[in-house]
């Protein structure tokens, strides 16, 4: 008898789909070597990226190629060991950096402050956020959105751009952040959107794009997605759970075309 179509698929085209652990084998009870290698090889690369130093005046540096004004700050986490402790203290400014953002204003046609924190992922930051700015700056100035701050925040929490926002009296805040390491992806970028960012806003009230990294959401996807949350957010004055993204960029398409 013969087989349906397609059912002779293999385990080794799930495994070619997808940088998930599946199928990895057995050696009596336990792994096959070469996969205990490779987890406990995964499991140090996230655990570097999250002890990763932040080289903040180097990403300044790069951003202000871009030709974009710059602004350092840092969160009230005096250190990495204090940053992973005490989520809290990476959710709010350090004083002298509340004194250097409230002396500043935005620009007056400026409606958005986009924020860039190491997180839990340095590694994720240096590798992507500047090319994701590259593909992101285009799509805000064919819409007509101006950049009216840019702020780089060492020891930084989602919710270190709500006060962020604030200070700078911004409409909406766009907060580019290292993710938690896994151990298929140790280097993925976030982007969380809040319009009126203010002290006490809650993750119901941001939208989210994540999984940004080679492996996961292209620079240009997510680019496309972030400014159309940015736009919609902005005319219709709300995100999180009430702004759903319908961008439609075609991904899901994409991909079930490859699989077909």
């Amino acid at each position: 008898m013969n087989k349906p179509q397609g059912s002779s698929r293999s385990i080794g085209d799930l495994r070619a789909l997808t940088p998930a652990r599946v199928a990895l084998g057995r050696s009596g009870a336990s792994l096959p070597t070469r996969a205990l290698l490779e987890f406990t090889l995964d499991h140090a690369r996230a655990r570097d990226a999250v002890h990763a130093a932040f080289d903040m005046p180097a990403l300044v540096a790069e951003l202000g190629e871009l030709g974009l004004p710059v602004t350092g700050v840092a969160s009230r986490a005096g250190g990495r060991a204090d940053y992973l402790r005490r989520p809290d203290l990476g959710r709010r400014l350090d004083q002298a950096s509340v004194r250097l953002l409230a002396d500043r204003e935005m620009a007056p046609t400026g409606r958005l402050v986009i924020v860039i924190g190491d997180g839990l992922s340095p590694t994720a930051v240096h590798a992507h956020a500047v090319e994701l700015m590259r593909s992101l700056l285009p799509r805000l100035a064919a819409s007509e959105i101006e950049v009216g701050a840019v702020v780089v925040a060492r020891g930084a929490r989602v919710a270190l751009g709500d006060e962020i926002g604030a200070l700078l009296k911004a409409s909406m805040a766009v907060v580019l952040i290292g993710e938690r390491p896994g151990l298929s992806a140790p280097d993925s970028l976030g982007a969380y959107l809040t319009f009126a960012p203010q002290i006490g806003r809650t993750d119901a009230d941001r939208n989210c794009v994540s999984n940004i990294h080679r492996e996961g959401l292209s620079y240009d996807d997510a680019a496309f997605k972030i400014a159309w949350l940015i736009r919609e957010g902005t005319a219709r004055k709300l995100t999180g759970i009430a702004l759903k993204d319908q961008s439609g960029d075609g991904t899901a398409r994409r991909i079930v075309r490859s699989v077909t």
